[in-house]
């Protein structure tokens, strides 16, 4: 099983964060990896069960169902249904935490998974890096007002 996890602070309060990252059918607006991205049977957003199918920017398909939504704790989990990554069982956990200390964001981002014998350590760089960092630093540039023009 790998095991991944990726923190940051943001220097935005929680609530506008919070605001971005709950949107489970919003990361093709802020992710540089998500090209499109709709909610399966027109389910809303905040739908625990709810699947999204979205393309990354490769054309590559994925399908994700949310398992998870709390606003009182601002967390949210989700698995992988559909990826052609190999990528198994996997189950991701977000978490954002307030810093009193100026008013900013601890995001915690975290996951867990199988990969094929020999691809544990690329794969897991891959979902940390391209995936997490990447997403983490999209939304702190979107709330700063510095994220490049949509696609």
């Amino acid at each position: 099983m790998v095991n991944v996890v990726r923190s940051t602070v943001i220097d935005q309060p929680v609530e506008a964060v919070w605001a971005i990252v709950r949107d489970f059918n919003g990361h093709d607006r802020w992710h540089p990896a998500v090209a499109d991205s709709e909610m399966e049977r027109g389910a809303p957003t905040d739908r625990v069960s709810g699947v999204r199918r979205f393309h990354l920017v490769d054309g590559s398909e994925l399908r994700e169902q949310l398992l998870t939504l709390s606003d009182a704790d601002m967390e949210m989990t989700y698995c992988l249904l559909d990826t052609p990554v190999p990528l198994f069982n996997y189950v991701a956990h977000v978490r954002l935490l307030p810093v009193t200390d100026g008013d900013m964001t601890f995001f915690h981002w975290r996951s867990r998974f199988d990969t094929p014998a020999g691809r544990e350590k690329e794969l897991a760089a891959m979902v940390g890096d391209n995936i997490y960092a990447a997403g983490m630093e999209a939304i702190r540039a979107t709330l700063a007002g510095t994220a490049p023009a949509a696609q």
